[in-house]
């Protein structure tokens, strides 16, 4: 008796458990349903919150976090959605989805060769999915891209690298990395207000972003802002200690302010001598930063002037023009000791 009042006592206290987990599956398949309701509607963020309710429910079904990481996905925040995607494949090797959608959101983030092998892992286990083909080939081609983009910044070919940073950001749109060098180029060639629309855009997402910091930096020091270049460049430095595109562009627009005002204070005093040499010594800091330079040019133009050294000045003024065709007072200073500097005719 004693034994079958055991067994007894063992089966009341199993059943509900059975019954309270398959009560939470079939809760968990409502919740997915609606989900897909708000999924299918375009309320993704509807469609987010019954998948959580679903996943808190079943925590180990991997579908339910696929569902949930193609609704991230559609939000474009890719990094949770790659989260929710690798857990799903965790869960279940063989769901081709899943390895589909991590591949997809590594390939959104700008990591095309680990989007290749999830790729590779759904073709191996659909070899006909022509989705994964197809995304096979798009991560080929930003690695392509990359590539190309990389030995064309070595040789200064800035234009080629805009180029192929948009067509690598057609496939990977959320890559900051792609972004920041689309901007940093755009800033070499003095496309300024579009490396700045880059540059803070990504600042808005992530105010700590260091290559961002130096982007903006950089736009402001080629536009001649070198003070307030030098607190970006700082920043940058803060968050990245090491980062030495930062260090360099920092150091050279210390020196530049600092030459350019010692310059200055030379001229004031009527020393043109020390002037001219301060001035000479300041443009061969950094040959990229064409506004500060083309003012400098302009500033030993002045000084040689003093000097009595017209075609000097004259040549400095045409060498600040050809830098920057806007600076009028460059064109001014020039057509001044052109006309000291003509013969005039006796009468």
């Amino acid at each position: 008796m004693a034994a079958a009042a055991e067994c007894d006592v063992v089966m009341a206290a199993t059943e509900p458990e059975l019954l309270d987990d398959q009560e939470a599956k079939r809760e968990a398949e409502t919740f997915k349903e609606q989900g897909n309701a708000y999924y299918a509607k375009k309320d993704y963020n509807e469609a987010y919150n019954y998948y959580t309710k679903a996943i808190d429910m079943c925590p180990k079904n991997a579908s339910y976090y696929g569902n949930r990481a193609a609704t991230l996905m559609m939000l474009g925040r890719f990094r949770e959605a790659l989260g929710d995607a690798q857990q799903s494949v965790r869960l279940d090797d063989s769901f081709v989805r899943g390895h589909l959608r991590e591949g997809k959101c590594h390939l959104s983030l700008g990591n095309a060769m680990a989007a290749c092998r999830s790729f590779q892992r759904a073709l191996e286990l659909d070899h006909k999915n022509a989705q994964a083909q197809q995304e096979f080939k798009n991560a080929n081609a930003v690695m392509e891209y990359e590539k190309i983009a990389e030995t064309d910044f070595e040789k200064r070919d800035f234009r080629k690298v805009v180029f192929c940073m948009d067509r690598a950001l057609e496939f990977a749109p959320a890559c900051h990395r792609f972004k920041i060098l689309k901007a940093e180029c755009l800033a070499m060639l003095g496309r300024y207000p579009e490396a700045q629309s880059v540059a803070s855009d990504i600042l808005r997402m992530d105010s700590t972003n260091a290559d961002a910091l130096y982007v903006r930096g950089l736009c402001l020091y080629y536009e001649d802002c070198i003070e307030k270049a030098v607190q970006f460049f700082v920043q940058a430095l803060r968050m990245a200690p090491d980062h030495e595109k930062a260090c360099i562009a920092c150091r050279n627009a210390k020196a530049l302010k600092a030459k350019k005002e010692d310059g200055n204070k030379a001229f004031k005093e009527g020393n043109y001598k020390l002037a001219y040499e301060l001035y000479t010594e300041a443009l061969g800091i950094d040959p990229n930063n064409i506004k500060t330079n083309a003012k400098l040019y302009c500033n030993r133009g002045t000084v040689n002037s003093k000097l009595r050294k017209l075609d000097d000045a004259i040549e400095d003024c045409t060498n600040a023009v050809k830098l920057d065709d806007t600076y009028i007072k460059a064109y001014l200073r020039r057509a001044q000791w052109w006309d000291c500097s003509s013969p005039r005719l006796s009468l």
